[in-house]
Protein backbone atom coordinates (compact mmCIF):
# COMPACT_ATOMS: atom_id res chain seq x y z
CA UNK A 1 0.00 0.00 0.00
CA UNK A 2 2.70 2.41 0.79
CA UNK A 3 4.86 0.91 -2.32
CA UNK A 4 1.58 2.08 -4.52
CA UNK A 5 1.03 5.57 -2.68
CA UNK A 6 4.85 6.55 -3.57
CA UNK A 7 4.66 5.56 -6.80
CA UNK A 8 1.14 7.71 -7.29
CA UNK A 9 2.54 10.59 -5.57
CA UNK A 10 6.14 10.18 -7.43
CA UNK A 11 3.86 10.19 -10.45
CA UNK A 12 1.65 12.86 -9.66
CA UNK A 13 4.51 15.10 -8.59
CA UNK A 14 6.29 14.70 -12.09
CA UNK A 15 3.11 15.97 -13.82
CA UNK A 16 2.79 18.84 -11.39
CA UNK A 17 6.59 19.86 -12.28
CA UNK A 18 6.16 18.90 -16.06
CA UNK A 19 3.08 21.62 -16.06
CA UNK A 20 4.62 23.63 -14.16
CA UNK A 21 7.77 23.62 -16.63
CA UNK A 22 5.64 24.34 -19.14
CA UNK A 23 3.73 27.14 -17.96
CA UNK A 24 7.03 28.89 -17.58
CA UNK A 25 8.43 28.53 -20.53
CA UNK A 26 5.80 29.08 -22.40
CA UNK A 27 5.62 32.39 -20.46
CA UNK A 28 9.14 32.76 -20.92
CA UNK A 29 8.64 32.58 -25.00
CA UNK A 30 5.92 34.88 -24.97
CA UNK A 31 7.51 37.67 -23.29
CA UNK A 32 10.72 37.03 -25.06
CA UNK A 33 8.88 37.62 -28.22
CA UNK A 34 6.56 40.71 -27.45
CA UNK A 35 9.77 43.43 -27.53
CA UNK A 36 10.64 42.17 -30.38
CA UNK A 37 7.36 42.76 -32.38
CA UNK A 38 6.77 46.13 -30.23
CA UNK A 39 10.50 47.23 -31.54
CA UNK A 40 9.72 46.10 -34.98
CA UNK A 41 6.46 47.81 -35.22
CA UNK A 42 8.12 51.21 -33.32
CA UNK A 43 10.36 50.69 -35.99
CA UNK A 44 7.75 50.48 -38.90
CA UNK A 45 5.96 53.74 -37.28
CA UNK A 46 9.17 55.91 -37.35
CA UNK A 47 10.27 54.34 -40.28
CA UNK A 48 6.80 55.68 -42.05
CA UNK A 49 6.62 58.60 -40.54
CA UNK A 50 10.20 59.48 -41.33
CA UNK A 51 9.14 58.57 -45.04
CA UNK A 52 5.81 60.62 -44.66
CA UNK A 53 7.87 63.38 -42.85
CA UNK A 54 10.28 63.52 -45.79
CA UNK A 55 7.65 62.95 -48.66
CA UNK A 56 5.68 66.04 -47.17
CA UNK A 57 8.99 68.00 -46.83
CA UNK A 58 9.99 66.84 -50.37
CA UNK A 59 6.77 67.72 -51.53
CA UNK A 60 6.71 71.06 -50.36
CA UNK A 61 9.70 71.61 -51.13
CA UNK A 62 8.94 70.95 -54.36
CA UNK A 63 5.30 72.75 -54.29
CA UNK A 64 7.36 76.05 -52.94
CA UNK A 65 10.21 75.78 -55.35
CA UNK A 66 7.48 75.48 -58.36
CA UNK A 67 5.06 78.04 -57.04
CA UNK A 68 8.34 80.68 -56.72
CA UNK A 69 9.29 79.54 -59.77
CA UNK A 70 5.83 80.31 -61.65
CA UNK A 71 5.90 83.47 -59.72
CA UNK A 72 9.32 84.42 -60.88
CA UNK A 73 7.60 83.82 -64.43
CA UNK A 74 5.06 85.44 -63.83
CA UNK A 75 6.89 88.39 -62.60
CA UNK A 76 9.35 88.37 -65.75
CA UNK A 77 6.41 87.82 -67.93
CA UNK A 78 4.29 91.11 -66.21
CA UNK A 79 7.73 92.99 -66.67
CA UNK A 80 7.97 92.28 -70.23
CA UNK A 81 4.62 93.33 -70.85
CA UNK A 82 4.49 96.59 -72.60
CA UNK A 83 1.32 98.49 -73.06
CA UNK A 84 0.32 99.19 -76.19
CA UNK A 85 0.88 102.97 -75.92
CA UNK A 86 4.32 102.14 -74.91
CA UNK A 87 4.61 101.04 -78.30
CA UNK A 88 3.49 103.88 -80.15
CA UNK A 89 6.03 106.55 -81.70
CA UNK A 90 5.22 109.85 -79.99
CA UNK A 91 3.91 112.50 -82.14
CA UNK A 92 4.87 116.25 -81.85
CA UNK A 93 2.47 118.20 -83.62
CA UNK A 94 4.48 120.57 -85.15
CA UNK A 95 3.08 124.57 -85.95
CA UNK A 96 3.08 126.44 -88.72
CA UNK A 97 4.38 129.80 -88.75
CA UNK A 98 3.69 132.48 -91.04
CA UNK A 99 4.38 135.87 -91.01
CA UNK A 100 1.56 138.27 -91.20
CA UNK A 101 3.00 141.38 -90.37
CA UNK A 102 6.25 142.79 -90.04
CA UNK A 103 7.41 147.08 -89.43
CA UNK A 104 10.93 148.69 -89.21
CA UNK A 105 12.10 151.99 -87.36
CA UNK A 106 15.22 153.85 -88.48
CA UNK A 107 17.55 154.25 -85.38
CA UNK A 108 18.81 158.35 -85.68
CA UNK A 109 20.79 157.95 -82.28
CA UNK A 110 23.34 155.34 -83.55
CA UNK A 111 26.29 156.92 -80.95
CA UNK A 112 24.22 156.52 -77.64
CA UNK A 113 25.44 153.38 -76.82
CA UNK A 114 23.52 153.40 -73.61
CA UNK A 115 20.19 153.69 -75.51
CA UNK A 116 21.38 151.16 -78.39
CA UNK A 117 22.01 148.71 -74.96
CA UNK A 118 18.05 149.48 -73.99
CA UNK A 119 16.60 148.70 -77.67
CA UNK A 120 18.98 145.49 -77.34
CA UNK A 121 17.73 144.28 -73.73
CA UNK A 122 13.49 145.34 -74.61
CA UNK A 123 14.26 143.55 -77.82
CA UNK A 124 15.33 140.21 -76.30
CA UNK A 125 13.01 140.72 -73.53
CA UNK A 126 9.84 140.77 -76.11
CA UNK A 127 10.99 138.18 -78.78
CA UNK A 128 9.49 134.99 -78.65
CA UNK A 129 6.44 136.24 -76.93
CA UNK A 130 3.14 134.74 -77.90
CA UNK A 131 -0.10 136.25 -77.42
CA UNK A 132 -2.85 133.63 -77.55
CA UNK A 133 -6.15 134.17 -79.59
CA UNK A 134 -8.57 136.00 -76.97
CA UNK A 135 -5.90 137.54 -74.52
CA UNK A 136 -4.58 141.04 -74.13
CA UNK A 137 -1.05 141.94 -74.73
CA UNK A 138 0.76 144.82 -72.14
CA UNK A 139 3.91 145.82 -73.16
CA UNK A 140 4.90 147.36 -69.54
CA UNK A 141 3.57 143.83 -68.13
CA UNK A 142 5.80 141.82 -70.72
CA UNK A 143 9.00 144.14 -69.98
CA UNK A 144 8.24 144.66 -66.52
CA UNK A 145 10.04 147.80 -64.72
CA UNK A 146 13.16 149.24 -66.08
CA UNK A 147 15.93 149.16 -63.70
CA UNK A 148 19.72 148.29 -63.79
CA UNK A 149 19.06 144.73 -62.33
CA UNK A 150 18.11 143.77 -66.17
CA UNK A 151 20.94 145.47 -67.67
CA UNK A 152 18.83 149.27 -68.35
CA UNK A 153 20.61 152.08 -68.39
CA UNK A 154 19.89 155.93 -68.55
CA UNK A 155 19.25 157.47 -71.81
CA UNK A 156 16.97 160.24 -73.01
CA UNK A 157 13.53 160.33 -72.66
CA UNK A 158 10.51 162.78 -72.83
CA UNK A 159 8.64 163.91 -69.66
CA UNK A 160 6.11 166.58 -70.05
CA UNK A 161 7.46 168.35 -73.61
CA UNK A 162 10.92 167.62 -72.42
CA UNK A 163 14.47 165.40 -72.74
CA UNK A 164 15.80 164.49 -69.50
CA UNK A 165 17.75 161.16 -68.50
CA UNK A 166 16.00 158.13 -67.25
CA UNK A 167 16.12 154.36 -66.82
CA UNK A 168 15.73 152.47 -69.90
CA UNK A 169 15.61 155.33 -72.43
CA UNK A 170 14.51 154.37 -75.91
CA UNK A 171 12.31 151.49 -75.26
CA UNK A 172 9.53 153.28 -76.76
CA UNK A 173 11.03 153.31 -80.19
CA UNK A 174 10.16 148.84 -79.74
CA UNK A 175 6.97 149.75 -78.29
CA UNK A 176 6.06 152.45 -81.33
CA UNK A 177 7.51 149.96 -83.68
CA UNK A 178 5.00 146.75 -82.18
CA UNK A 179 2.35 149.05 -82.32
CA UNK A 180 2.77 149.75 -86.68
CA UNK A 181 3.30 146.06 -86.94
CA UNK A 182 0.23 144.22 -84.79
CA UNK A 183 -1.96 147.13 -86.56
CA UNK A 184 -1.44 145.69 -89.49
CA UNK A 185 -3.19 142.20 -88.49
CA UNK A 186 -6.78 141.90 -89.17
CA UNK A 187 -9.32 141.29 -85.90
CA UNK A 188 -6.63 143.48 -83.34
CA UNK A 189 -8.11 145.62 -81.33
CA UNK A 190 -6.16 148.19 -79.21
CA UNK A 191 -6.68 148.74 -75.79
CA UNK A 192 -4.28 151.51 -74.64
CA UNK A 193 -1.99 153.53 -76.53
CA UNK A 194 -0.60 156.74 -75.41
CA UNK A 195 1.29 159.85 -77.60
CA UNK A 196 4.82 161.14 -76.66
CA UNK A 197 4.44 164.76 -75.50
CA UNK A 198 7.13 165.67 -77.81
CA UNK A 199 7.96 165.18 -81.12
CA UNK A 200 9.63 161.77 -82.35
CA UNK A 201 11.43 160.63 -85.53
CA UNK A 202 11.18 157.09 -85.84
CA UNK A 203 7.70 156.76 -87.10
CA UNK A 204 5.14 159.25 -88.90
CA UNK A 205 3.08 161.58 -86.29
CA UNK A 206 0.93 160.24 -84.52
CA UNK A 207 1.89 156.95 -84.71
CA UNK A 208 4.01 156.16 -81.73
CA UNK A 209 3.44 154.42 -78.81
CA UNK A 210 4.37 155.86 -74.86
CA UNK A 211 5.45 153.71 -72.36
CA UNK A 212 6.87 154.59 -68.65
CA UNK A 213 5.99 151.42 -66.37
CA UNK A 214 2.64 152.36 -64.01
CA UNK A 215 1.83 155.49 -65.70
CA UNK A 216 1.80 154.92 -69.54
CA UNK A 217 1.29 151.21 -71.41
CA UNK A 218 0.74 149.71 -74.83
CA UNK A 219 -1.97 146.99 -74.87
CA UNK A 220 -3.74 145.37 -77.59
CA UNK A 221 -6.00 142.15 -77.85
CA UNK A 222 -5.67 139.41 -80.29
CA UNK A 223 -9.11 138.56 -81.69
CA UNK A 224 -7.23 137.43 -84.79
CA UNK A 225 -8.41 133.45 -84.51
CA UNK A 226 -5.02 132.21 -84.03
CA UNK A 227 -2.31 132.64 -81.59
CA UNK A 228 0.22 135.32 -82.51
CA UNK A 229 3.86 135.12 -82.09
CA UNK A 230 6.13 138.39 -81.48
CA UNK A 231 9.71 138.48 -83.35
CA UNK A 232 11.89 141.42 -82.25
CA UNK A 233 15.00 142.80 -83.28
CA UNK A 234 17.19 145.02 -83.47
CA UNK A 235 20.79 146.51 -85.26
CA UNK A 236 22.92 150.16 -84.92
CA UNK A 237 20.38 151.03 -87.56
CA UNK A 238 17.26 149.58 -87.06
CA UNK A 239 14.77 147.95 -85.04
CA UNK A 240 12.58 145.79 -86.65
CA UNK A 241 9.23 143.77 -85.39
CA UNK A 242 7.36 140.61 -87.03
CA UNK A 243 4.05 139.29 -86.11
CA UNK A 244 3.86 135.31 -87.22
CA UNK A 245 0.74 133.74 -87.02
CA UNK A 246 0.48 130.43 -85.24
CA UNK A 247 -1.22 127.25 -86.93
Amino acid sequence: MNKKFTIFLVIAIAIIIGIGGYLYFSSKNKNSEEPSYETSRTSTNENSQSNTSSNNATSNDTTSSNTASNNTTNQNTSENITSPEALEPETKTEVKETEIASFTTKIYSKNDSDRQNNLTVSCSTLNDTIVENGSTFSFCGTLGKTSDNKGYEKATVFKDGKEVEAMGGGICQVSSTLYNAIKKVPNIDIVERHNHSGEVYYVPEGQDAAVAYGTYDFKFTNNSGNSLKIKAKNTKNNVTIKILKLE
